[in-house]
């Protein structure tokens, strides 16, 4: 019991003696700074980081992923082709394509595909 206790307080100065030098060491100067601060393009990164963005563009980019993963869930029924019956087949991709076509009209009749409001 006594050596669980002596290695434990070993291992306890030990972390603490590193966690020290690690901190005196990696004290950052004046000099550093500029070099640690973000370069967006040539912008100064003084200025505030959260400018306004359009909601409605956000709403365009996620429409666009939906659809972009709906057609990347079209194209394994081109490979389906062979292995299955064609009735089958034509009639899953034409109810896939009207369950996407329900979903385009619908928001383009709650306006989220008009740009300008």
């Amino acid at each position: 019991m006594l050596t669980l206790i002596t290695y434990s307080m070993f291992l306890f100065t030990l972390a603490f003696i590193v966690m020290l030098i690690s901190n005196i060491i990696s004290k950052k100067s004046f000099m550093d700074r500029e070099k640690n601060s973000p370069f967006e393009c040539g912008f100064d990164p003084k200025n505030s980081a959260r400018l306004p963005f359009s909601l409605h563009f956000f709403l365009i980019a996620i429409i666009f992923l939906i659809f972009d993963v709906e057609i990347t869930l079209l194209v394994p029924f081109i490979l389906t082709i062979k292995i299955s019956k064609l009735l089958n087949l034509y009639l899953i991709l034409t109810f896939f394509i009207i369950i996407l076509l329900i979903g385009l009209f619908h928001e383009w009749n709650q306006g989220a595909l008009t740009w300008i409001n």
